[in-house]
């Protein structure tokens, strides 16, 4: 069985920060690389973000351009991803956007019993690698995970991210409790290790770094 290659996708701003402490979401990214990242999408077969995105950001996965969905059809493949979403609670709004667009959905849970069993299919898990190992099994040979801190945390804790895309967004939150691409952790390699750094590109006034964190530097 072959697991998925695994590219996290975050954008920060200088001081570190993928959000605000407001109750929406706040915009780190500009219109250019908003859709660079829906081009890693259509590229990807499958995108995950954990509930407590899905909660806070009512998000979707979607692949939004009509050129990318329709080339993803000529090449044979669903016409979206396969959304997933990982919970530790199994409690999950019916009423979100994720379970009435865009395709088919797959729900990771601690626990059996979801609140969403009868709107998408649920599998339990108790370690991160076993998402992976499912994943692989159901074809899926990109991974692109979106977040957010806790589910970040945990692929690379766990050393499973093969790729770490980072958009620098040139700002400043300034809020000490606004949250950060990652929690504190015990990390492969402790803080002496060096990730390979593949490139950097400019879209607009946003800088994108690659990492690669399974390669020193």
């Amino acid at each position: 069985m072959t697991r998925p290659h695994v590219l996290l996708s975050v954008a920060v701003s200088l001081d570190g920060h993928i959000d605000d402490r407001g109750t929406e979401r706040f915009p780190l990214s500009n219109a250019e690389d908003f859709d660079h990242v829906d081009r890693m999408r259509a590229e990807s077969d499958a995108i995950l973000a954990g509930a407590e995105t899905l909660r806070r950001d009512n998000a979707r996965l979607l692949v939004y351009s009509d050129e990318r969905r329709a080339r993803r059809i000529a090449d044979g493949k669903p016409e979206f991803p396969l959304r997933v979403t990982v919970t530790r609670s199994g409690d999950l709004d019916p009423d979100l956007r994720f379970w009435h667009c865009g395709g088919a959905s797959l729900v990771y849970s601690r626990t059996p019993e979801t609140t969403v069993r009868h709107l998408t299919e649920t599998k339990t898990f108790s370690e991160f690698p076993e998402i992976l190992d499912d994943l692989g099994a159901r074809g899926v040979k990109k991974l692109m995970v979106e977040g957010g801190t806790s589910i970040h945390t945990a692929f690379l804790e766990a050393g499973l991210a093969d790729e770490i895309r980072v958009a620098v967004a040139p700002m400043l939150i300034g809020q000490a409790t606004a949250p950060r691409f990652v929690n504190p952790a015990e990390f492969p390699g402790g803080p002496a290790r060096r990730f390979h750094l593949e490139d950097v590109t400019k879209v607009g006034d946003v800088a994108v770094l690659r990492y690669f964190p399974k390669v020193t530097s």
